[in-house]
């Protein structure tokens, strides 16, 4: 009895694990939807193309070495992972099946990548984009990722992050700032006196689904981080954690819509994307601990970071179409430093240490990588290829045929 009733307990965690992956692989569409949305017209194809190829290299890449890198034959509290055999043999006792955990831990990565794609959109290389998503996928992420979740040092120095919002989210802001600042604004954002020109997107609809979509699939993003669901404890653990994901995005798109309003006197539909989002990001690195109130407090908080963060990047003539580097960046910053507010088990200082090892390294790591790509095949199209749009220059197929800019 006593081992149907453990085969019953791990056919049910691996189940979990397994669904809870399937929502954060959806959310690769949720970030292709916004991120088209947000571009315009002419360069909506080739936003789509980065974002169905970037995944199926993430997984690929983290196939080969990178979760290998993160996870595997690693001894705790180091810096440098020890290279097992792929993937390993199940481990006696565990509690789903290693299939499951490699399949949740893949699309994490896919998730990292996806943020810098909407940052850098507009006027990138796609194959230097590409390129650069090999060597973020499957050695720049599993590394300062083991640093955490695989048992390195960050973790032995107490550094707490549930489900990512440094090790996935921050990281993929630092990643992206990096590109931003090699690769220069778009043409016509910013006036020579300072001034800022508001490139509009193409597609609310569109935008407003991927948000939409990228709100349910973190269910899975937190509620999968628990890792398990098949007794009392673990399965309140993760209403809990639903409950405070859902409360979080839904004050931060309050918030931001309070903040346009106050600012612009207008219901500006972008930032309200935003700041769902940012209440989700900012919740993620603890949505156990909180109670559901101030979860809620979080997610508007990180509502009213959010939007002044974008107006910020704006006045420093850092360009980024989706606002990206603020959603995942700034607070992402803000949901790691704020777990010690609910969680004994962090210190503000741990949390500090935690996120400049993660940004320095993503972004020093970033930096050298996409330099080098500048210099050997260039990242930045023509200003000629630029005007005319992506989709013609690097795709040959056009969004949205029967119309033109």
């Amino acid at each position: 009895m006593e081992t149907t009733v453990t085969e019953l307990r791990f056919a049910l965690d691996t189940f979990y694990f397994l669904i809870s992956g399937v929502l954060v692989m959806w959310m690769a569409a949720g970030f292709a939807m916004l991120e088209a949305g947000l571009v315009r017209s002419k360069n909506t194809t080739e936003i789509l193309t980065k974002n169905i190829v970037l995944y199926a290299i993430a997984c690929t890449m983290f196939l080969l070495v990178g979760y290998n890198i993160m996870y595997v034959d690693n001894s705790a509290g180091g810096w440098l992972p020890s290279l097992g055999s792929l993937i390993g043999t199940q481990a006696e006792g565990a509690d789903h099946s290693l299939e499951s955990d490699f399949f949740f831990q893949v699309v994490f990565v896919a998730t990292a990548m996806s943020i810098v794609s909407g940052a850098v959109a507009e006027r990138m290389k796609l194959w230097a984009f590409l390129v650069f998503t090999v060597f973020l996928t499957g050695f720049i992420y599993p590394m300062e990722g083991y640093w955490t979740w695989g048992g390195g040092f960050l973790s032995e120095a107490g550094f707490s992050d549930f489900a990512g919002s440094g090790i996935v989210h921050m990281a993929g802001a630092a990643a992206a700032l990096a590109a931003v600042l090699l690769l220069g604004a778009r043409r016509g954002k910013y006036g020579k006196d300072g001034s800022v020109h508001p490139i509009p997107g193409s597609n609310m609809p569109l935008a407003t689904l991927g948000t939409f979509i990228l709100w349910m699939g973190w269910f899975g993003f937190n509620g999968g981080s628990q890792l398990l669901i098949s007794d009392a404890e673990n399965a309140s653990a993760v209403g809990l954690i639903f409950l405070n994901t859902n409360a979080a995005a839904a004050t931060g798109a309050i918030a931001a819509l309070l903040v346009s309003k106050f600012k612009w006197g207008k219901a500006d539909l972008t930032m309200i994307l935003n700041g769902a989002l940012a209440g989700l990001v900012a919740i993620t690195a603890d949505p156990l601990s909180p109670s559901p109130l101030f979860a809620a407090v979080i997610g508007a908080v990180a509502g009213v970071i959010v939007v002044y963060s974008i107006i910020t990047f704006d006045k420093l003539k850092i360009d980024d179409p989706v606002g990206a580097l603020s959603v995942h960046g700034v607070c992402g910053l803000f949901g790691l430093l704020v777990v010690p507010m609910s969680n004994d088990g962090a210190s503000v200082i741990t949390q500090l240490y935690g996120a400049a090892v993660i940004f320095g390294f993503v972004f020093a790591a970033s930096w050298i990588v996409w330099s080098i790509i500048k210099v050997t095949m260039g990242i930045r199209v023509t200003a000629e290829e630029e005007d005319a749009g992506m989709d013609l220059h690097d795709c040959g197929v056009e969004a949205y045929p029967e119309f033109k800019d």
